[in-house]
């Protein structure tokens, strides 16, 4: 009697938690979505000290890319934050967050990596970032948002008439 009382109320656990499976993606998207909306926006704010910045690490062409990772970040988190083209906007925020874990955050990153330091891969923002970046562009934008009712509207017109 105890397997079967405790069989159900896993069944039952389960199913309750089925209903909330559109948590993770639309978290995700929305913290995710939310750092790369500001930081792309303090970037667009202050171009000079990103050019800056990113003539320090030594980052090619630093105008074009100051220009380019700003708009991508603020108008990729504005995406992230509805769920529109969540994978691809993911992959490409994901290449601005290798490459800051290979320039202005290396030695943090490496420290992280090697336990050299006090500070833990946790501890390390892009990579975090890049973690969760990498969630969504296996997983999508999640149930709610507008990758999945744009999918949906699309399945619905795909899908054969019914006699």
């Amino acid at each position: 009697m105890g397997a079967i009382t405790i069989r159900r109320a896993s069944g039952l656990a389960l199913r309750l938690l089925g209903y909330l499976d559109f948590v993770p993606g639309l978290l995700t998207r929305l913290v995710v979505g939310f750092a790369f909306y500001d930081s792309g926006s303090g970037k667009l704010a202050n171009p000079e000290n990103t050019v800056s910045f990113f003539t320090d690490l030594g980052i090619p062409f630093p105008e074009l890319n100051a220009a380019f990772v700003s708009r991508l970040e603020y108008y990729g988190g504005m995406l992230l934050l509805v769920g529109v083209l969540t994978r691809i906007v993911a992959l490409l925020l994901s290449s601005t967050m290798i490459v800051a874990l290979l320039t202005a955050d290396r030695d943090t990153f490496v420290g992280a990596l090697t336990r050299s330091s006090e500070v833990g891969l946790s501890d390390v923002a892009p990579f975090v970032l890049g973690v969760f970046l990498s969630w969504l562009v296996i997983r999508g934008a999640g149930a709610i948002s507008v990758d999945a009712l744009l999918k949906r509207v699309i399945d619905k017109e795909a899908a054969p008439e019914k006699p």
